[in-house]
């Protein structure tokens, strides 16, 4: 028989937690004829409604059902990386509780392992029901990830993915702080099965990432692999040093043979402030990296554990 660990991170997803457990249990037909055991793993990243009380419930019905629970609110990347860590399976495979990632594409996705794949990810094709603003810096954040990193980032890609056990021990093997999974399941390589399917909107509730949350996650992914962005802070340094030592002999140049005096206090202060803006630009570029080697040196843990079963 082989274990296959399903790893659900869960942030106030108490309306949730029963509807997906019986989704996934769905599957039982295809679990028993590929003698297949599961382990379900709802990691509770500090949630304040009754997810934890509602997994508890879950597990008093069937011992497959597990536990852990958060201390308070550490965020997603955190429970990917304790859900990783907890579990046992030969495959493991990553999903969200709000149903969004279907469970009745898991029989196509191990077909794939099956076929030789490490890994099997899947992308959305279309954003149906999500604002149109917010799809369209979605896709401009993969356009521009994949113009300024060596580390592939599928346009529409989720978290819902199956792994053999080589390809999460590699994923665990990267303890770093400040975690970007997807570019971390980019960056370990091995070989992925892509497949496609339409956008499905959340069962129940409402989403726990609003477009602000979105855009600090995307700078956290930018930081984390690339380093473009000192790169063009480098450039506009030396673009300016050039351009304001050429003013410095125009304005000489132009005082001697045409004794114009030196004037104009308007585009004066124009251009310290111009100059002053890119300047605290590159200042705060610097700072992000920074402070994520800030972070990085304390070697706080990832997460802390309130309860475990």
């Amino acid at each position: 028989m082989k274990l296959l660990s399903v790893v659900v991170p869960c942030y106030n997803e108490e309306e949730n937690v029963r509807d997906f457990y019986d989704e996934l249990f769905k599957n039982a037909a295809f679990f028993h004829e590929k003698e297949i055991e599961v382990e379900l793993i709802y990691i509770d990243d500090g949630s304040g409604d009754g997810t934890v009380q509602e997994v508890r419930k879950l597990r008093e019905q069937d011992t497959r059902v597990h536990l852990v629970s958060f201390s308070r609110n550490f965020g997603k990347e955190a429970a990917i990386y304790a859900g990783l860590k907890k579990a046992q399976g030969e495959l493991v495979v990553l999903m969200d509780a709000d149903l969004q990632d279907p469970p009745a594409l898991l029989p196509e996705m191990y077909s794939y392992i099956e076929q030789g794949y490490d890994s099997v990810a899947t992308r959305r094709v279309t954003r149906k029901g999500e604002p149109p603003v917010r799809s369209f810096f979605a896709r401009m954040f993969y356009r521009i990830m994949n113009r300024i990193s060596r580390t592939e980032i599928v346009d529409g890609a989720r978290d819902y993915r199956l792994m053999t056990r080589q390809v999460v021990d590699a994923i665990l093997s990267m303890s770093e702080y400040n975690r970007f999974t997807k570019g971390i399941f980019g960056w370990v390589g091995y070989e992925t099965k892509w497949l496609e399917y339409e956008n499905v909107e959340r069962r129940k509730g409402e989403t726990k990432f609003s477009f602000w949350k979105l855009f600090v996650y995307s700078l956290e992914g930018i930081t984390a692999f690339s380093t473009v962005p000192l790169t063009i802070a480098a450039v506009l340094g030396a673009l300016f040093c050039v351009f304001a030592f050429a003013l410095i002999i125009f304005t000489i140049v132009r005082t001697l043979i045409f004794g114009d005096p030196t004037s104009g206090w308007p585009s004066l202060v124009c251009i310290i402030m111009l100059v002053s803006g890119v300047q605290l630009f590159c200042l705060g570029i610097v700072g992000q990296y920074l402070s994520k080697m800030y972070m990085e040196v304390k070697r706080r843990p990832i997460y802390l554990v309130k309860e475990d079963f």
